[in-house]
């Protein structure tokens, strides 16, 4: 054999290394973990920094690895069909089209790629400074293949922005947090309140709230001593006071407020003025966000709202509790009343309470109900039945067999529920 082939053969074994080398960098490069990589930045990795460079313009990334692993493979590719041809003849043309077939599928597509998706971040780290300047290098030609592409896309209807990308974030986060529970290796407790923090900011507090129905409140006309025992013997902190009207709240009254009055006058209710030590009540719209009231809880100091709707007119009240609660779950202390939501029985139906809120029922069962349209489950069974159904009548949706158990005037106070079996 001449020098001639030696090096011709010498050549595409280079060829192939290289093209090796771009499809493993641009699979590592695309699968590394943007958290991990920004982990290790934090941590002083400058060969991290790189990697973050890179990967924030993807379409210039992934375009000049592209361009260059099919110059070296057209090129390895032509060397091989002008070797063969010299020893084959026109044959050589089949014979080169199978060998750099296998060639290139195993050596230089399978064999980088596995590797690389393995163990994307190491093997990212490892290309990158030699990625960075190739990228430089092709990034004139890049530039107008990436907008002939964006023609061509726009040309076909297909939009190239961004638009979506404030929420690809938190949808990723959600996808990882939701796959590794079905692995295993997330609890549902934890998987719950994760995915509480992240529905913070689409929840509104009207859906988080005690409705005005269910609000314990004292009206500031009835005797010192009556408001003061009252205030004593509630289970609850703080307590709206109304005047006359139930919707007309004046103040918020404090239990530890009462305390403190009754201490400065030795006990003597007579001396405790009742509407001077009341707090202002805070007023937030039924459409707040619960990320913002949280923020604003916290800004404040305080831990009660009341959430009005867009004529002024009361609705509920919302607490920092409540909100803390979406995130860890239901807090229970010694005054709190305990109250039987969710009632299991032996036929593998539920008992629940009409007022039972959606997200508590879904977070319990680990059920997907829609809570878009409604907050409550009771709520919900009006919306898809369009109607406010009688005691006894039954529906099925959602895979859920409700029956309603019990109505107080236009209000279902307790439903059946029983699990579809799907065939």
């Amino acid at each position: 054999m001449s020098p001639t082939f030696w090096f011709t053969l010498l050549a595409i074994a280079v060829l192939l290394f290289l093209s090796a080398f771009f499809s493993g960098s641009e699979t590592a490069l695309t699968a590394a973990s943007r958290a991990r990589i920004h982990q290790l930045k934090a941590n002083g990795n400058k060969r991290a920094g790189i990697v973050q460079q890179l990967m924030a313009s993807k379409e210039r990334l992934i375009g000049a690895l592209l361009l260059g692993n099919n110059l070296v493979n057209i090129l390895a590719s032509a060397l091989a069909t002008s070797l063969l041809i010299t020893i084959f003849g026109d044959n050589g043309v089949i014979f080169a089209t199978l060998v750099m077939t296998l060639a290139v599928v195993i050596f230089s597509e399978v064999l980088p790629k596995t590797w690389a998706i393995n163990q994307p971040e190491s093997f990212a780290l490892g290309v990158a400074p030699i990625i960075r300047p190739v990228v430089a290098l092709f990034a004139p030609f890049t530039a107008i293949i990436q907008k002939l592409v964006a023609a061509l896309l726009n040309l076909m209807g297909v939009k190239t922005d961004n638009s979506f990308s404030d929420l690809a974030g938190l949808d990723e986060i959600r996808g990882t947090v939701d796959l590794l529970h079905a692995e295993g290796e997330v609890v549902k407790g934890d998987r719950d309140m994760l995915g509480g923090i992240l529905d913070l900011s689409e929840l509104e507090v009207s859906e988080l709230m005690v409705h005005r129905t269910d609000i314990f409140t004292l009206d500031i006309s009835l005797p010192q001593k009556e408001i003061i025992h009252a205030v004593l013997n509630s289970p609850y902190t703080r307590i709206p006071l109304h005047k006359g009207d139930p919707d007309e709240i004046i103040g918020v009254l404090h239990g530890k407020d009462v305390l403190r009055a009754l201490i400065k006058a030795d006990g003597d209710i007579s001396k405790v003025d009742v509407e001077k030590i009341a707090r202002l009540p805070w007023f937030v719209p039924e459409t707040t966000s619960a990320q913002s009231q949280l923020n604003a809880f916290l800004k404040g100091k305080a831990h009660f709202a009341l959430v009005v709707d867009e004529y002024g007119e009361v609705q509920g009240v919302v607490t920092l509790e409540d909100i803390m609660e979406e995130i860890v779950g239901d807090i229970s202390d010694e005054h709190d009343i305990e109250l039987e939501g969710i009632t299991k029985q032996s036929d593998g139906s539920y008992i629940v309470d009409g007022a039972l809120p959606i997200r508590d029922l879904n977070r319990a069962l680990n059920w997907d109900l829609p809570d878009e349209e409604a907050t409550t489950i009771a709520g919900l069974v009006i919306h898809e039945a369009k109607t406010i159904p009688d005691q006894g009548r039954q529906f099925t949706f959602h895979g859920l067999r409700i029956k309603i158990n019990r109505k107080s005037l236009n209000r279902l106070t307790q439903l059946r529920i029983t699990p579809v079996k799907k065939n």
